[in-house]
């Protein structure tokens, strides 16, 4: 079956730097390799929302046999003006022509008023993987 290639309507929400902790590696278990990756901390900055990770998230990601990673990732944004955001995503990081690349699709909830936009959308993110941190680049899907 051909692919049918399309624009997926997007914009820009925010950049994040993330810095990690050494993994955990939880070797050959029923459903793969398990690869625990502690975010310590970080940044995130855009035009609507800008801020620090919080020291309490991680990747609980996956090992396939094919070499790929599914991704589980669960961290706390902060916002410059205090407000609490919850980022959820899953994803896959696979390999690509300059090294690992990741997509992934957030999702957010907060109770603060001012960020209560976030909850109701959809957004996808490609990532970079480098020593001890992961950029990328969120959108919001524009239905």
């Amino acid at each position: 079956m051909p692919k049918n290639i399309t624009s997926l309507p997007v914009e820009y929400l925010f950049t994040i730097n993330a810095t990690l902790a050494d993994p955990v590696v939880v070797p050959n278990g029923p459903l793969g390799t398990r690869v625990i990756v502690p975010v310590t901390g970080g940044t995130f900055s855009g035009p609507r929302a800008s801020g620090t990770i919080a020291n309490i998230g991680a990747d609980w990601l996956t090992m396939r046999a094919d070499g790929t990673a599914q991704l589980d990732v669960r961290i706390v944004l902060t916002t410059d003006d205090g407000a609490s955001i919850y980022m959820t995503y899953f994803g896959v990081m696979a390999p690509g022509p300059d090294g690992p690349q990741i997509v992934t699709a957030p999702l957010f909830q907060t109770g603060d008023e001012k960020y209560s936009w976030l909850n109701n959308l959809q957004a996808v993110a490609i990532g970079k993987p480098g020593q001890n941190k992961v950029d990328y680049e969120v959108y919001e899907v524009i239905g």
